[in-house]
């Protein structure tokens, strides 16, 4: 039976199919589901741990001392060629401090608790408005350009669900030729399988996921 038609034909009836409360439901249950996966699982996802133990070692200069303190037990279990410390100007109380990039503070950090000068690089970035990991990542590359080295693999030393972002930049910021192992250090300001249960697990890991999500589909390289 043909449909019927109205306003000169522009517009007809036909049948289409709706689901039943039973229908509804389970759209309702598969939902719930999948969001409970979801919330269970970005956290490991992001928190990624794949270790390269061997080439150099390289720490974000703006992680705790809990981090710190592992980075220097892992440079002493495995033989790395060099330890680097990265990251940009201290965004807040610089002028109080002695040191103005987080990649000098955290090398004397290290240094303080045990290893030497000649084990420990700071590689400063430059202050940037955004994509500070990825610029601190090209700062590194350039360094070992400018000082004749060429490192082939980089095991990163991360914090919690920054991990994954960040070995995803290192790898765009220092190419194809340089593997990149990772290993996301413990966070301390809320318990990480229950996130979702503070203000600050929610800041953090909605904040990092989105960052992520942009960085893998949205981030264009810069020159290097």
């Amino acid at each position: 039976m043909e449909p019927k038609k109205k306003l000169l034909g522009l517009v007809q009836r036909r049948e289409c199919w709706v689901p039943t409360w039973r229908g509804w439901l389970g759209l309702c249950a598969g939902l719930i589901g999948l969001t409970v996966l979801v919330v269970r699982g970005v956290y490991p996802f992001l928190a990624v741990t794949d270790p390269l133990p061997s080439g150099v070692l390289v720490i974000e200069g703006w992680a705790d001392d809990d981090a710190m303190k592992a980075v220097i037990r892992e440079f002493k279990q495995h033989h790395y060629e060099k330890l680097y410390v990265t990251g940009g100007p201290i965004d807040r109380g610089a002028p109080l401090f002695e040191y103005k990039t987080y990649a000098e503070g955290g090398a004397a950090i290290l240094v303080r608790l045990g290893l030497s000068t000649n084990e420990v690089q700071a590689v400063p970035a430059p202050r940037v408005r955004q994509d500070r990991t990825y610029t601190s990542a090209l700062a590194l590359k350039r360094w070992w350009q400018e000082h004749g080295l060429a490192p082939t693999q980089v095991h990163l030393i991360s914090a919690g669900p920054h991990a994954r972002r960040s070995r995803l930049l290192f790898r765009k910021a220092l190419g194809r030729g340089v593997a990149v192992g990772v290993t996301a250090m413990p966070i301390w300001d809320y318990d990480p399988e229950h996130w979702w249960r503070s203000s600050a697990g929610v800041r953090s890991v909605s904040d990092e996921a989105l960052a992520y999500l942009y960085a893998r589909f949205l981030f264009r390289e810069k020159g290097g």
